[in-house]
């Protein structure tokens, strides 16, 4: 589920440089989502590539995609906050970008700290298949990864799965268990826009209209009190999902975003030697979260651009 950019879009957006963004509350402003709307509408083929990547997380055999901003990245710099802007314009296009945790304002770095739990999403081993923000009554719609620099040493693939498809082959009396309120995980602190905490809740959740998420993450299965009734059924829910994942490489640049909704994530191991890699050097994510709305959710066109 890549995503290139047409080379005359590419060079237009080299050349457009976007205003700083405002936020209102914990949301990126309406006025900054249309001031970059109208700015890029006139570059060729933008308003194909949004809908090519609005399509691409929202098709029914879709959920997750791989925005190649390599170029971009190039000329630009990965760091550079013009380069920041334009991801987060294509965010925009996608869902409301906003921020849930007071200390991150709007991009939440995740680096590499060699001394941290290794399962964590900046430590140096395998981060498992999970959901962000699991135990919130309204997790985000779309979490995103922009790679400024991936693990020098070769590690650190992305891995996805689809929980549903996963799900579907279990048998009926573990998805009978999954769809009780019998699971918990973590702390909930002072977080904002996802609504309050939800504990206990269940993993296969459809409370939203037949649209609801598979509330999962692979870490409540050795850091949770559960009963073994409801472990193994997790436990098998997680051995489908890495039987049925798929995985690749982000290059600099390379912009995932994951539909929670479709798709769980998660992250290969990095390579052995971290610690000789100064930390300048290290791995890099710049992770921005989206909420679906009524202006983001649907395409746009032309016209309404200019209202």
């Amino acid at each position: 589920m890549f995503v290139d950019l047409p080379h005359g879009l590419e060079a237009a957006l080299i050349n457009s440089p976007l205003p700083d963004w405002r936020l209102d509350g914990f949301h990126l402003a309406e006025d900054t989502i249309q001031r970059y709307r109208s700015e890029l509408v006139g570059a060729p083929h933008f308003m194909e590539t949004a809908a090519r990547l609005r399509h691409t997380l929202t098709a029914e055999d879709g959920g997750y995609a791989v925005l190649r901003l390599g170029n971009l990245a190039q000329a630009l710099g990965p760091a550079d906050d013009r380069f920041l802007r334009l991801a987060t314009a294509f965010a925009a296009e996608v869902a409301i970008p906003f921020s849930p945790f007071p200390r991150w304002p709007l991009w939440k770095d995740i680096g590499v700290k060699v001394d941290k739990d290794p399962g964590k999403s900046s430590g140096i081993g395998y981060n498992a298949f999970h959901m962000d923000l699991v135990n919130a009554i309204r997790p985000p719609d779309f979490t995103t990864l922009l790679c400024v620099r991936p693990d020098p040493l070769g590690g650190g693939l992305s891995i996805l799965s689809n929980p549903h498809a996963a799900a579907g082959r279990l048998p009926e009396d573990s998805r009978a268990l999954l769809a009780e309120s019998a699971y918990h995980y973590g702390v909930f602190f002072d977080l904002h826009g996802v609504g309050e905490e939800y504990m206990p809740f269940p993993i296969l959740d459809d409370s939203d209209a037949g649209q609801g998420f598979v509330r999962f993450t692979a870490k409540m299965l050795e850091r949770s009190l559960l009963s073994r009734s409801h472990a193994d059924a997790a436990g098998e829910l997680a051995a489908e999902l890495v039987r049925g994942q798929v995985s690749f490489m982000l290059k600099p640049g390379d912009y995932l975003i994951v539909n929670q909704r479709r798709f769980l994530h998660g992250r290969e191991a990095l390579h052995d030697g971290q610690e000789s890699v100064p930390p300048p050097n290290r791995r890099l994510l710049l992770q921005l979260f989206l909420r679906a709305g009524p202006t983001t959710a649907r395409p746009l066109n032309r016209a309404e651009t200019h209202r």
